[in-house]
């Protein structure tokens, strides 16, 4: 599936709360996730900053990648890995497949992708358990946190549903 240019202004908006990147603090994200959340990261960045503070998600989505920049992949305890496919402006099946097997795997899971994560985002609102919390980078304003709700999952499907 193909990000149409007409949904790409859309996408810039963040789709929960945004902290600004000088209130991403351990204190901050600890307010909106508790030791029982089902915690997931998309990108890097925010993949790092989170076992940076202590914190391992149990399901993270990394391409090696951060603004376009080859990077190392985050430290972090990861038990099972997976890869998929995705180009960039695109959510493949391959991408849609893994992240569905994600949640079936034992924790934490790292996906790694070849290409770029961004709009993996979308998928994993639409397959990921009811309350989990997602949290991705907003480039150059902070980091996104995604509380699962049915609302989120219908604004994500409904995206799902422009791209061709």
């Amino acid at each position: 599936m193909h990000l149409p240019e007409s949904l790409r202004d859309n996408l810039k908006k963040p789709l929960g709360l945004l902290l600004k990147d000088s209130e991403v603090t351990k204190e901050n994200i600890l307010k909106n996730v508790s030791k029982r959340t089902f915690l997931i990261t998309v990108g890097d960045a925010a993949t790092e900053k989170m076992i940076k503070f202590g914190i391992n998600p149990l399901l993270q989505i990394v391409d090696a990648l951060e603004k376009r920049s080859k990077r190392e992949l985050p430290e972090g305890k990861v038990t099972t890995l997976l890869y998929c496919e995705n180009p960039p402006a695109e959510i493949t099946d391959d991408s849609i497949q893994t992240i569905k097997k994600a949640f079936t795997m034992e924790k934490p899971v790292r996906i790694v992708v070849h290409g770029e994560e961004d709009l993996l985002v979308i998928p994993t609102v639409l397959f990921s358990p009811e309350d989990a919390v997602i949290l991705y980078g907003q480039p150059n304003e902070g980091l996104v946190i995604v509380k699962v709700n049915q609302e989120i999952r219908n604004k994500a499907k409904s995206i799902m549903n422009s791209m061709s």
